[in-house]
């Protein structure tokens, strides 16, 4: 049985869509970051740097969500959720995997976090609307690969597609939502009527109401 730590709407989110999709065994433990439990020296034992997500499988920690993700699908090829090896369509894969969490993700957490950014506290609101920006550009080349096919890589979904609707959910309280965008817009519907996703976001509390009603 796999162990996911995990805390709702959090980077854990990818991780438990795969985990849910590909109907594995797995246990959620809630890591309660409203008391500061991703810090205690326990928690740290399995993930030094003191964030969520962290999976065990078979006694072995593994942290870092897209870390997570390729683990998962390596270990689970049959699923498909990641494009077979030596494939144009991996490179893809990993190419994506990595734009998001390296670049989507990372602004987001600017975004969100501004005073980690700044000394001075009256600069936030600046740091708040520059990234706002960013973001917007971040998507809109998310929204022209989106041009190209029904999913981020082609015609079936992949871990890929799992991770960008987590980071898209993140994204709706920005200036411009990932749903002003045409070809993101309708593919977040569609996959805001994803059978996992339904599963995973009603375990986790979590309101999809907002991309249901896209127009």
């Amino acid at each position: 049985m796999y162990q996911l730590y995990y805390y709702p709407n959090n980077a854990s989110l990818a991780p438990h869509f795969l985990l849910h999709h590909m109907g594995l065994d797995y246990e959620l433990i809630l890591v309660d970051k409203s008391s500061n439990s991703q810090k205690s020296s326990d928690y740290l034992k399995l993930n030094p740097a003191g964030r969520i997500p962290t999976l065990v499988d078979d006694g072995h920690a593994i942290f870092e969500s897209p870390a997570i993700c390729i683990h998962l699908c390596e270990q689970h090829p049959g699923h498909q959720l990641i494009p077979e090896l030596g494939t144009p369509e991996r490179a893809s894969f990993f190419q994506w995997l990595a734009y998001l969490n390296n670049t989507l993700q990372a602004e987001l957490m600017v975004r969100y976090y501004p005073h980690r950014h700044t000394n001075d506290e009256k600069t936030i609101p600046n740091v708040v609307a520059a990234q706002d920006e960013r973001i917007a550009d971040s998507l809109r080349i998310i929204d022209e690969q989106l041009s190209k096919g029904k999913y981020l890589i082609g015609d079936k979904i992949t871990a890929c597609d799992y991770f960008l609707f987590m980071l898209a959910e993140w994204s709706l309280l920005i200036e411009k939502s990932p749903l002003t965008f045409s070809n993101l817009g309708a593919y977040l519907k569609h996959l805001a009527a994803n059978k996992t996703i339904k599963s995973v976001c009603k375990m986790e509390g979590m309101d999809l109401s907002l991309f249901e009603s896209y127009e």
